[in-house]
């Protein structure tokens, strides 16, 4: 199997290849390609890649290349985990929304929206690339964030795509670690949208065990998603930590404006990191890593690939086309669920009703992101101030005007259409 890696000279690649050598049964990878056009990075990231591997007594062959086509060239999967603009542009989506009082995030609000701007048009040339050069029943596995939008982008233009977020996994870990038990006796009743999703059951050997834990267990959850114990007790069920960007917007604003960039913060630890890639001795994924994020990232790829290459058919949470499962959204949006996972494609479990304000936000979030996706793909001023006004953390026409003018003025060189 040759697998393609583009963005593969980010700091997140050695913890893919910790997984690749760990779980070698479930996944018989022969060819890891890592894609980036930053060589020194891209060369830094191989060398661990390829000491990681041949300490772990891994057969398979890393070939770094700054050339997507050569890259993608014959084969079976390809990952896509890029960020436009790197660390730098990160900072000014966590940074400029403050100016009119928003939260500032990657993936969430109208940094989030920027992000999208900026990544969809890339990924669409890339996914272009890969339908003419990579093996014609590749799949396209996106980390890339905005998860849910950029997903949308590559299976409305025809692509065999499938999208994948940690945060499910990190739940399923964290529930098991509560419980005391394996996490594979666990599944989640996880539901949404990608970084807008609730757990709504935690199935322990198919016997839902959340009512136990609300009994049991409240302060503790309350804690893992840092919102309200009254909150919780409320709603019945665990938000992502994403829903404190909506839930307590303003306690995370105020938060924000007395703390470091999380960009900062990565980009220290990058600098960390690539000084530990470049000492040929190390050849385990150094500690650190643990801090870069993307906690499971590994194990969730893994699952992912090998079921769609192996067709095994089990049970994991992916972004995929809705058709029909949430009936209140359009059937080509693209929402984050437990799917069972073949190598013919990814088809969402039954879903029972959510409750009225859950739809309510699902639907709202959802309308934005499709006319965030137009933006993305068409341009224009009016559409980013129509998309930024129907986000519902903005609302306000001037103040989606504001933030829109900030937006471009930050992001003009990442944008064709606005330059």
């Amino acid at each position: 199997m040759k697998l393609a890696i583009i963005g593969g000279g980010s700091t997140y690649t050695p913890e893919l290849i910790d997984g690749f050598a760990r779980l070698r049964d479930l996944l018989p990878v022969e060819e890891v390609w890592l894609v980036d056009p930053n060589q020194e990075r891209l060369d830094l990231v191989a060398g661990i890649s390829r000491r990681m591997l041949s300490h772990a007594g891994h057969p398979a062959r890393v070939c770094a290349t700054t050339d997507v086509v050569a890259g993608v060239a014959d084969a079976d999967v390809v990952l896509f985990q890029l960020r436009i603009g790197g660390q730098d542009a990160r900072r000014g989506d966590e940074t400029w929304p403050h100016e009119v009082g928003c939260i500032g995030q990657e993936t969430t609000g109208p940094g989030g929206f920027a992000k999208a701007l900026r990544t969809v048009p890339v990924v669409l040339e890339l996914g272009e690339l890969v339908r003419r050069h990579a093996k014609p029943d590749a799949w396209i596995v996106d980390f890339t964030n905005p998860v849910g939008i950029v997903t949308r982008a590559l299976l409305q233009a025809g692509h065999r795509a499938v999208g994948l977020c940690n945060v499910a996994i990190g739940f399923q870990r964290r529930f098991a670690t509560m419980l005391g038990v394996d996490y594979n006796r666990i599944q989640l009743g996880h539901v949404g949208l990608n970084h807008l999703t609730w757990e709504h059951s935690v199935l322990l050997d198919g016997t839902d065990v959340l009512p136990e834990l609300f009994a049991t267990r409240l302060p503790e959850l309350a804690e893992e998603v840092d919102l309200p114990q009254q909150l919780l007790s409320l709603l019945r069920v665990v938000p992502s930590y994403y829903l404190e960007y909506y839930y307590t917007h303003d306690r995370v604003l105020e938060r924000q404006l007395r703390s470091p960039t999380r960009a900062d913060e990565v980009q220290d630890l990058e600098r960390a990191l690539l000084v530990k890639y470049a000492d040929e001795s190390v050849v385990e994924k150094p500690e650190e890593l643990a801090r870069r994020g993307g906690a499971f990232y590994s194990e969730a790829a893994v699952d992912l690939l090998a079921s769609l290459t192996a067709d095994r058919g089990d049970i994991q949470v992916v972004n995929l086309r809705n058709n029909g499962s949430l009936p209140f959204l359009p059937d080509d949006h693209v929402i984050e669920v437990p799917a069972r996972v073949t190598s013919a494609g990814v088809i969402a479990e039954p879903i029972e009703a959510l409750p009225e304000d859950q739809r309510g936000l699902i639907s709202a979030v959802a309308g934005y992101e499709r006319l965030a996706l137009d933006a993305a793909i068409n341009g224009g001023r009016d559409r980013v101030v129509r998309a930024m006004q129907a986000h519902p953390l903005v609302l306000q026409f001037e103040r989606a005007e504001k933030l829109t003018d900030l937006l471009l003025a930050h992001n003009r060189e990442h944008l064709a259409w606005a330059k």
